[in-house]
């Protein structure tokens, strides 16, 4: 069992993971670093376990010291937001908040929002990964993420909505006039299509339609891609009709460089959420990254008015 004493052996233990050696979590701790090689060694000693692999010329955690160290994030993270519920608003922003983002969203819609913020608060240290891979934050020390889509029912996490993506269907007039203008989702069904994913098996398109029953369609696929930029250019070269977020395509259609279809059914929006890890007392820096991004966020993923720039179409 660790000694009441262990606080300040674990907060070293973390900067010596997070700094990646002992000498830069000395400067970051103001301490010596011998004092931190000794705060691991007395954890290690009452753990009875090794937390670093240690060479002559580097040092990882064993898998032990992995599993601690993410109970001590949470441990941390709840003694930080139990002192900043207690502080109120007497307080400001500060310290790191590692945030991870899809690379398309974030650079858009995302990044603006968050640089303001990182502007706003000096001692707000914000760490950005901008990836479209599933991150594990828990295993990754993450403490805000932003997904697209539906959410896995994963333990350990909690979850929030931030708005939609306003899904368009849309193609170039080019395009149209070669292959002519769906008027229904049947017709749409069977034009080539510029489709995203990384298999033939992911690529559908879902409407809904005014009684809220929801519609399928899997139109032959022309082009597919793993890559929402890619396709918004692709579409714009007159290669097929596609499905694509409004933020993205409202330049384009403003342009007249893509024209927007509409039918009965409405695309299916796509739902954006924040999660972050389960913890009693969140802390004070990532509550307000999250209300701004739920105050802020949903007019940009909004773009511009659809109807301005669409071709209303009867089915």
């Amino acid at each position: 069992m660790l000694r009441v004493d262990a606080l300040g052996a674990i907060a070293a233990f973390v900067q010596a993971v997070q700094s990646g050696n002992f000498s830069v979590a000395a400067q970051r701790l103001h301490l010596s670093r011998s004092a931190v090689g000794k705060a691991v060694a007395r954890l290690e000693e009452q753990l009875g376990v090794p937390l670093f692999q240690r060479t002559t010329r580097s040092q990882k955690l064993t898998a032990e010291g992995e599993l601690f160290y993410q109970r001590c994030l949470r441990i941390l993270a709840e003694l930080e937001g139990a002192e900043d519920e207690l502080a109120g608003d007497r307080q400001t922003p500060r310290g790191r908040l590692r945030l991870s983002m899809p690379v398309l969203l974030g650079q858009r819609c995302l990044a603006p929002i968050l640089l303001e913020l990182a502007e706003r608060w000096p001692d707000l240290r914000l760490e950005l990964s901008f990836n479209d891979r599933k991150v594990d934050l828990l295993e990754e020390g993450i403490d805000l993420a932003i997904r697209s889509g539906s959410l896995d029912d994963t333990p350990g996490l909690r979850a929030r909505p931030l708005g939609e993506h306003l899904m368009v269907v849309c193609a170039a007039p080019a395009w149209l006039a070669r292959h002519g203008t769906p008027h229904t989702l049947e017709q749409l069904a069977e034009l080539p299509a510029i489709l995203y994913g990384r298999s033939v098996q992911e690529a559908s398109w879902v409407f809904q339609d005014a009684k809220g029953a929801f519609h399928e369609i899997r139109p032959p696929v022309r082009l597919l891609l793993d890559d929402l930029d890619a396709m918004r250019l692709a579409a714009c070269r007159g290669l097929g009709v596609t499905r694509l977020p409004n933020w993205l395509v409202d330049t384009a259609l403003r342009s007249g460089q893509l024209v927007a279809l509409t039918f009965a059914e409405r695309a299916q929006p796509i739902v954006l959420h924040a999660i972050w890890p389960d913890t009693r007392h969140l802390p004070y820096r990532v509550r307000l990254v999250l209300e701004e991004l739920v105050e802020r966020l949903p007019p940009l993923l909004a773009g511009m008015a659809i109807t301005g720039a669409a071709t209303t179409l009867t089915p």
